[in-house]
């Protein structure tokens, strides 16, 4: 049974780093284009990043993140990161990481990240 599991959230203040990790198994990882997902409290899940299979294509990101995170790969390690730079309060969320493939797909439990002002 295929899985991802998202670690690395926590609470930091604004204007300090994050490094969300995202560790796949039991499915071909290298085949799947990796989105991170985040969902705030009262609001709809929103689409952050995303990244192509062999992490060659371009890249994606929300207008409210782009040159703050950094989203990579390393499909020798089965593993997606999400590197967030000048964190906001605005960016508190829990983050959902998603491997994608057609009609394949598989979500994370989601990792909390708190900015404090």
């Amino acid at each position: 049974q295929g899985q991802v599991v998202e670690s690395g959230g926590g609470l930091v203040h604004a204007g300090e780093a994050l490094t969300l990790s995202c560790a796949a198994s039991g499915f071909g990882f290298s085949h799947y284009a990796i989105q991170w997902h985040r969902q705030a409290p009262g609001k709809e899940r929103e689409l952050v990043a995303g990244i192509s299979s062999n992490g060659n294509g371009n890249l994606l990101y929300a207008d409210s993140v782009k040159g703050r995170f950094t989203i990579s790969r390393d499909n020798t390690k089965n593993t997606a990161f999400l590197q967030m730079n000048s964190l906001k309060p605005e960016d508190t969320a829990v983050y959902y990481c998603r491997a994608i493939m057609g009609r394949s797909s598989y979500w994370g439990q989601g990792t909390q990240v708190t900015v404090s002002a």
